[in-house]
């Protein structure tokens, strides 16, 4: 897995590699908190990632996943800010990027940082994650999709929980509603993060792009799905990987 160059960044810490892009927030100084140059930063890898689809890992620095947005920030806007959705269209950019997102959050996940990890596809903790919104607290809601996309990950009941009575789900409770793919050892923590992404590296790319894409779609959506398989099953990919398949098992399904 060899390392490319990549922009200069003040807020990140980015690694290239030919088929993932690694992303550490890296505020050590506010606990990794989602600042105006953050925010301006991730859709600045955002447009990257869409404009040369690989995976992403997105962690954070110094056993903090991100602390929140930038309080300080978050005091001075006002209703015209409010409108523009500044946290809410980049959270929602990441989720949409063109393959797999993985979030591996080990230490404080709250507030925008939370809303960040709730719009990656996949989180792994370490056994110090703790995820939580207190935004109501600060007199404010989650409006950048945990008041949604955390009911959708978690159900209704856990994710009112956490948005009306201020609970923090911490690594043990992550798991056993969903939240977290899986809690792994501190320091195993990006090995099996890069062991994750090793697995879905070795399918299509076009394939995960596709079920990604029809996965994300609301309601039913059979049309779309057969468009998607439609077009896999005409690939060179199909045809070569179910060759292999076969021969590598004498020809049996």
């Amino acid at each position: 897995m060899s390392t490319a160059a990549s922009p200069s960044y003040d807020t990140l810490l980015v690694e290239e590699h030919a088929d993932r892009v690694v992303v550490t927030l890296h505020r050590p100084e506010a606990r990794n908190a989602i600042d105006a140059r953050m925010i301006a930063e991730l859709h600045q890898l955002c447009e990257e990632l869409e404009r040369t689809p690989r995976l992403m890992l997105l962690t954070g620095h110094g056993g903090v996943f991100a602390g929140g947005a930038d309080i300080a920030e978050l005091r001075a806007r006002g209703r015209d800010e409010a409108l523009q959705g500044i946290n809410s269209r980049l959270f929602e950019r990441v989720r949409r990027l063109p393959l797999p997102t993985v979030a591996a959050v080990d230490g404080w996940a709250l507030g925008g940082g939370a809303e960040l990890a709730y719009a990656c596809d996949i989180r792994i903790a370490g056994p110090d994650a703790v995820f939580g919104n207190p935004e109501p607290g600060l007199g404010i809601l989650a409006a950048a999709g945990a008041c949604w996309r955390l009911r959708e990950l978690v159900g209704e009941s856990v994710a009112k929980q956490v948005l009306l009575a201020g609970r923090n789900l911490d690594a043990a409770a992550a798991l056993a509603c969903g939240l977290v793919m899986d809690v792994v050892p501190a320091r195993r923590l990006t090995t099996e993060a890069h062991a994750l992404l090793d697995r879905m590296a070795r399918a299509s790319a076009l394939a995960l792009r596709l079920t990604k894409l029809v996965t994300d779609a609301p309601g039913a959506h059979p049309v779309a799905d057969d468009l998607a398989q439609a077009v896999l099953f005409e690939g060179r990919d199909k045809q070569e990987r179910m060759t292999r398949f076969l021969d590598k098992n004498g020809g049996r399904a």
